[in-house]
């Protein structure tokens, strides 16, 4: 007799292959067509909500590994929020504005000989930005990320155009925008100011140089030791050569102590005393002698020379002067640095860069200088001074410069009149003169740092790290050079140059925006655009000017809680979550912070979570010269994009975040040992009807109570890290419930019941009771992580009618506490220590020719005491626990193995003895007992009766 066929083997047409690739579009087609994510939005109606507001990525190219891994982890998030009970009802955006598009759609105009003209490279930018949008939308769906797709908010849009001019409104109302000569980053290959997220840092390599400037005033009235000693120069450092033409002044610290030294080679020289030894280490000088010291505060005041120019350099007092490099006199040059600027400010210092838009000389410098890139004139410049006497010495330097992040070339500090919001000021005039008082504590600064303190910031670094950073911030720079983005909705009087800042104004273009956008800015008359009658509020002048300048895009961003969250009773403000990369923190998180204190008073977010960046399998950054780019779409073409949805959430997101073909590999490894563990499961239903064949808990064999308690701290745990966000831990629980509890304990333990007991017997009913509600469970525990394999597994459970029929609509698991039993776990995790080292013992028998299946096997276990009456206690069960023919138990010889779990325990394993049952392939004397079948153990034939 053919026994196999007698057997109930598992029977499943869940695929052992996944086939991800060709399937998971199937189920991307299913959701759409059934209006999943509609269904999802109305069943969360009336709930507690739990709203993360998307970030807008850039609409400008493919979407990288980075972008990828953010909405995952976002669509991870959101899934689960909406299974525990939220409303989780996810708007995606875009950012449409910017430089980079426009710079693209310059390069391809110029290619086909177009006309360049703001209008024309809007209505292109328009077009180009519009292609993106529709590209990342499809590959951000393909990803399996959910959302209302067909309604995002887009920074471009009529009324998200009009807002963002409406919000701007506010701020001029609140009366601290003003527009002023300062210097700011500036990019000269782009040719516009740079906000300080759009600036990112790299070594480089220039020149340092000391410089002499010569002391005109009487320095020997104030220094009585230097009276007639001959000309006296103070020492200055730069490792911006290029800077020297803009010098206005030289600062020294007020507290630090100097030395005048005579020197054979350039007459005497002040320096900071501690650092004496280096300077003239560095300029060769070996020989010199000290002739006076004093404290810097005496020099102020004094004029010097400049070395090249017939013009003064005031030696002035900053307290920013340190002594960690250099000669403690510090260049400065107000039109190219923001410290130079604040204390040039005070001391009445020319604002002056003689620097043009492209970063090129201009004719104010001389013709030597005049149409020189200024990073090329460092050698010019220091020649000039070596014919003047003036240059000690150059070397050459490494230091951290910052750099443009769109063009990766480097940028320069330089004066250009610009628009600011003031970080410290309650009020100011346009021009930037405070109107009331400044450094207050009601200051948008102090606003922002203690609304800080209102967040919950994951990781809890997070908090550090933008404190810091806004305590530190300049004013924030809000205009740019460029044309597409929305314009700063200032104008001009012709006849008197009144700048006509006002809420109100603002407010009336915004409506206009509303209908026609920001193009009509560009497209109609400055008196269409405000109101009827409007005349000069100082002279009744009624011909006006338009501002050229567009809106910083971090604010366009950064108001979308007042474009989007606002005008949306499905979100609201403020919202539960923020969530970008940690670069946000110097960008749209502290963007967003800024625009909402500053016009409402509070921060548009509960909380904010940061994740790291992507970097290759060795922990360097990926970029295409290096040839360590993998694209998102690489790895859906070879794996499906549920791998990649695996890998999110096998990361810690808090560091950066490794990739690379051997890590696929082992995710596609445990992928397979999920889906393995599942289709198991599934294949020991198909006989299985929950609504009939379900058998209560405490009917329940003893191993079978065991694994469903397993599940309930498997509920618990996930549960826990669910709300803690953290999928990593999600990720290591689910795989090793699959690889240890299940498929290498339980289900294991359990094939011999479930294949060999009759059909409809208790026993087999009580193990697929157990694996019934282990498989909803876990089902819908994994959903928010592997959309698409919940779902393909929800569809072949048995027992439909009471449940959703997509498990996203389903809610997430709770611990069931009837099915929770501490005693039992502590009892049967005893076991699971005992089967491991029996395991052990019947390996090395393996090894030694002993047995060769572990059903070959009789285990003998020897001990004494309380380990004695333990084994006797559970010896019905550990025969199906070790997979063995038979175990016996016996008193102790004294002999014994060293455990953490049990004292005085000795393992023998030998050859079972008996006959081999040919259908269950265990080893007994009882085969032959039934005459009916005589072939098979008394056991079989009882099953088979």
């Amino acid at each position: 007799m053919n026994y196999k066929d007698t057997l109930c083997l598992p029977k499943t047409s869940f695929p052992m292959k996944a086939g991800l690739v060709k399937k998971e579009p199937e189920f991307l087609k299913r959701w759409e067509d059934g209006n999943l994510y509609k269904k999802i939005v109305d069943k969360s109606q009336g709930r507690e909500k739990f709203i993360l507001h998307d970030g807008p990525p850039y609409a400008n190219g493919h979407i990288h590994l980075g972008t990828a891994l953010n909405k995952i982890l976002k669509d991870i998030i959101i899934k689960s929020r909406f299974m525990m009970g939220y409303d989780t009802t996810y708007v995606p955006g875009w950012d449409c504005h910017g430089l980079p598009i426009e710079h693209n759609v310059e390069i391809a105009m110029k290619k086909k000989n177009q006309e360049i003209s703001k209008t024309k490279i809007r209505k292109e930018c328009r077009i180009y930005a519009k292609k993106f949008l529709d590209i990342q939308r499809s590959e951000f769906k393909r990803l399996g990320v959910m959302g209302l797709w067909e309604e995002p908010y887009v920074t471009m849009d009529y009324h998200y155009e009009a807002t963002i001019a409406r919000e701007m409104g506010k701020f001029f109302g609140k009366g601290i925008v003003y527009k002023a000569r300062k210097p700011v980053y500036w990019c000269a290959k782009c040719r516009t100011a740079l906000a300080e997220a759009e600036v990112e840092y790299h070594d480089q390599t220039t020149p340092a140089i000391f410089v002499r400037f010569r002391i005109k005033s009487d320095i020997g009235e104030t220094i009585p030791e230097l009276k007639d000693q001959g000309d006296v120069h103070v020492v200055i450092w730069t490792t911006t050569p290029w800077t020297i033409p803009a010098n206005m002044a030289v600062a020294l610290h007020p507290d630090m102590e100097y030395s005048a030294l005579r020197t054979k080679e350039f007459g005497i020289l002040i320096v900071a005393s501690d650092l004496l030894e280096d300077v003239m280490g560095q300029v060769g000088v070996r020989d010199f002698e000290v002739l006076t010291v004093f404290r810097g505060a005496l020099l102020e005041g004094m004029k010097a020379k400049h070395p090249l120019y017939d013009r003064d350099s005031l030696i002035i007092l900053a307290g920013f002067v340190t002594l960690d490099v250099g000669s403690g006199c510090v260049h400065i040059a107000p039109g190219h640095g923001e410290d130079d600027y604040e204390v040039g400010k005070k001391y009445g210092l020319d604002i002056y860069a003689p620097v043009d838009n492209d970063g090129r000389f201009t004719k104010e410098v001389g013709s030597r200088f005049e149409g020189r890139f200024v990073f090329d004139a460092n050698d010019d410049v220091n020649q000039a001074l070596k014919e003047k006497h003036a240059l000690l010495g150059v070397d050459d330097y490494t230091h951290s410069y910052p750099y443009c992040w769109r063009c990766k070339t480097p940028i320069i500090f330089r004066s250009t009149p610009q628009w600011f919001i003031s970080m410290d000021s309650k009020a100011m005039d346009s021009k930037g003169e405070d109107s009331v008082e400044s450094m207050n504590d009601k200051g948008l600064r102090i606003k922002a740092l203690n609304a800080i303190d209102q967040v919950r910031w994951i990781p809890d670094w997070g908090k550090n790290r933008i404190r810091s950073m806004v305590e530190n911030r300049p004013d924030w720079c809000i205009s740019r050079q460029r044309g597409w983005g929305v314009p700063i909705p200032v104008f001009y009087c012709k006849a008197c140059g009144e700048m006509i800042v006002s809420e109100e104004i603002a407010m009336h273009v915004a409506d206009i925006f509303e209908d026609h956008g920001a193009d009509a800015w560009f497209l109609m008359e400055p008196e269409e655009l405000l109101p009827k009658g409007f005349v000069c509020p100082k002279c009744s002048g009624k011909v006006f000017e338009k501002e050229e300048d567009i809106v910083d895009v971090w604010f366009d961003s950064g108001v979308s809680y007042a474009a989007v969250c606002e005008k949306d009773d499905r979100l609201g403000s403020p919202v539960e979550m923020y969530l970008e990369g940690s670069d946000q923190h110097r960008g749209w998180f502290q963007s967003t912070l800024l625009a909402s204190v500053g016009t409402r008073g509070t921060v548009p977010y509960n909380s904010v979570l940061t994740h790291g960046f992507v970097v290759d399998g060795d922990g360097k950054k990926m970029s295409k010269s290096m040839g360590n780019t993998i694209s998102p779409n690489e790895i859906i073409t070879r794996h499906g994009a549920e791998i990649l949805r695996l890998w999110v959430s096998a990361q810690d997101y808090k560091n950066d975040i490794r990739i690379s073909d051997e890590i696929m590999k082992r995710l596609v490894e445990t992928y397979r040992r999920i889906r393995n563990t599942s289709r198991f499961m599934l294949g020991n239903l198909y006989d299985f009807d929950p609504a009939s064949d379900m058998v209560k808990y405490e009917d329940m064999v003893e191993i079978d109570r065991f694994a469903l308690h397993l599940m309930q701290d498997l509920i618990k745990r996930v549960t826990k890290a669910y709300m803690e966000f953290e999928p990593y831990v999600i990720y290591q629980l689910v795989h090793n419930f699959c690889a240890v509890d299940m498929s290498s304990f339980y289900l294991d333990i359990l094939k011999d019941r479930l294949y060999t007991t009759k059909p409809g017997s208790k026993e087999r009913r009580s193990a697929q009771s157990a694996i019934f509600r282990i498989i909803v469970d876990f089902t819908r525990l994994i959903a928010p992580v592997l959309a698409f394999s919940a779902e393909e597994i929800w569809a072949y459970i048995p027992g439909f009618d009471s449940r959703e029929t997509s498990v996203h609509l389903e809610s997430m698991p709770q611990v069931d506490s009837s099915l929770v039993d501490d005693r039992l776990f502590e009892k049967w995790t005893r076991i699971r220590g005992l089967r491991q080292e029996v395991s052990k013992t019947m390996e090395e028998a393996r090894r030694n020719k002993v047995i060769g299946l572990s059903l070959d096997a009789r285990v003998i276990l020897s001990a004494e005491g309380d380990t004695l009456e333990f084994l006797r206690s559970v010896e019905p069960f550990l025969r199906d626990v070790f997979i063995c023919s038979g175990v016996g138990i016996k008193q102790g010889n004294n002999e014994y193995l060293e455990t953490d779990t049990f004292e005085k325990l000795w393992i023998e394993v030998e050859k079972a003895q008996g006959g081999k049952c040919p259908r269950c392939w265990r080893y007994t004397g009882d085969i032959g007992t039934d005459a009916r079948y005589n072939d098979v153990c008394a056991r079989c034939a009882d099953q088979l009766s």
